[in-house]
């Protein structure tokens, strides 16, 4: 019988506890909802994704360079970025079930339920027709589809103008009309939606009295913003230039959910590139092609991708779209690029007091630059990686292995040394192997089991390559190296192996293929 892909998803998150991926926060006192922690296979993965991400940044372009703010800061910041009145989800409570939800997920799952209605149409058609099947025309045609079309359109406007107009009772209303029920109790029993805001609160001061409020940042391009001055003049950066950062963020998420894909605390990738007012577009134009070349290069399959272009635009905002990927729950968003136009400069410095602008020395003036914002969380590409590389072989002999098909850029560890005995010597050469290789890459050294079994577990947490040591290796210096996804075996010098190794996993052919070299 086929696995579902909730089941496979399921097991997926078993896998990276068994395997020193990732766990649940504080699990000896039954966990925290929605926090959890990388283990040693986890933070490994994590880091590669990171220094994939700052180098194609800071090493790429010679216009953007890197800060760490931070993650306290002045509770004015976010007055002035809007985060104090504006940072709120509507919320909706089955009574029934006493869950909680988000207004807006349930209506964009109830556009989703209407599209696949759509899709399963197209596709019953195409069976039936074969390779006559015009799916243009039968879209156009179609009754059923037709029928659904309308529905969507008119669900979809009605969402996106409550949306805008910030229309809680409309988006009640809207849930009522579509006959959406709890997926728990599967009533609607339904409170009124209200707003509530997403930020963690702490104090900061040795006395109550004294004490100041302060939150825990919702996201790090403040930190970016109102360090801007700082990094242009010390940097004598000219425009356009961008300041990249990778930080944690805090959003106290009620309906945090799908394992890490949505946490309370999270670890961000943004970059924020500062631009003469007028050229946004075309910059914003090109960090949504290159950003989806970074993605693209990793070889996770490019059908996985797609841009979703923003419904309702941040207050902030003159252009937004997600780039998604394909998750066994799908289609989701795992990065943003957003045209930010000039407003959170323009609000530091109104908040401030304190003159934020860029002197063009071209154009002899001053003005407060507008700015392309391109925004990764870590954890979501964690989880997209993880996902994609997560699959059950089925071999031949009835035998079956789990083998996760890391890009070898970014699998935790690189390749395992292996003795064939555990005895004339081989561990030891073995081992010279190890201190040969671990140098450059990270290597490790395994002699417990069979060498199938051994093999089985290097499949399981994504190593490329696995070097074999045995009794001939000591007369002609040579080793058996298995890779992971074919499990083919050569027979290679000792001596070859740190630029078979190299050549692999060096993210330089990476960058090439960004950069279009």
């Amino acid at each position: 019988m086929a696995t579902t892909q909730e089941e496979t998803f399921k097991k997926l998150v078993a896998h990276c506890k068994e395997y020193g991926f990732v766990f649940p926060s504080s699990e000896i006192y039954d966990g925290l909802g929605a926090v959890y922690d990388y283990g040693q296979n986890g933070v490994e993965l994590k880091n590669n994704i990171k220094r994939y991400w700052w180098d194609s940044m800071t090493l790429l372009h010679d216009n953007i360079v890197g800060i760490d703010a931070a993650i306290f800061m002045h509770p004015m910041t976010w007055k002035a970025s809007g985060h104090v009145d504006a940072f709120n989800d509507p919320l909706i409570d089955n009574r029934d079930s006493k869950k909680r939800y988000r207004a807006d997920v349930l209506i964009e799952d109830q556009l989703g339920k209407i599209e696949e209605k759509i899709n399963k149409e197209v596709e019953k058609a195409a069976k039936r027709f074969g390779e006559s099947f015009d799916e243009a025309m039968f879209r156009q045609t179609n009754p059923r589809v037709l029928e659904h079309q309308q529905h969507f359109d008119a669900l979809h406007e009605r969402y996106k103008k409550a949306m805008n107009d910030g229309d809680l009772n409309e988006l009640k209303q809207i849930i009522l009309d579509e006959e959406i029920v709890c997926p728990i109790s599967g009533t609607r029993n339904w409170t009124d939606v209200r707003q509530f805001n997403l930020m963690f609160q702490t104090e900061m001061g040795s006395t109550a009295d004294g004490a100041m409020k302060i939150y825990l940042r919702p996201e790090t391009a403040q930190g970016i913003f109102v360090n801007y001055l700082n990094v242009q003049k010390t940097g004598r950066m000219k425009i356009p230039f961008g300041i990249a950062q990778i930080g944690k963020a805090f959003r106290n998420e009620i309906v945090a959910r799908q394992f890490v894909f949505r946490m309370r605390e999270f670890e961000q990738m943004e970059m924020q590139f500062f631009v003469k007012p007028g050229t946004e577009m075309e910059w914003f134009k090109h960090w949504k092609e290159f950003r989806l070349r970074w993605h693209k290069a990793l070889g996770l399959g490019d059908e996985k991708y797609r841009f979703h272009d923003h419904e309702k635009l941040a207050h902030y905002a003159n252009a937004a779209t997600d780039i998604e990927f394909l998750m066994p729950f799908g289609f989701k968003e795992v990065e943003g690029i957003h045209s930010r136009t000039n407003f959170d400069l323009s609000q530091h410095a109104k908040y401030s007091g304190k003159k934020i602008e860029y002197f063009d020395p071209e154009l002899n003036e001053s003005y407060t630059p507008f700015v392309i914002e391109t925004s990764i969380g870590v954890d979501r590409m964690f989880l997209s990686v993880m996902c994609a590389a997560y699959k059950e072989e089925h071999l031949e002999g009835g035998d079956t292995r789990v083998v996760l098909s890391l890009p070898p850029v970014l699998a935790p560890n690189k390749v395992c040394v292996m003795p064939l005995v555990k005895k004339d010597g081989l561990p030891e050469k073995a081992r010279e192997i190890v201190d040969m290789l671990k140098f450059d890459f990270h290597t490790s050294y395994d002699e417990k089991d069979s060498i199938g079994k051994r093999y089985r577990r290097q499949d399981a947490i994504g190593t490329p390559f696995c070097v074999t040591v045995d009794h001939d290796t000591l007369n002609d210096n040579c080793v058996t190296v298995r890779y992971r996804d074919t499990m083919a075996q050569d027979r290679i010098a000792i001596d070859d192996l740190h630029n078979l190794i190299a050549k692999a996993v060096n993210p330089k052919e990476l960058y090439k293929k960004i950069v279009g070299k």
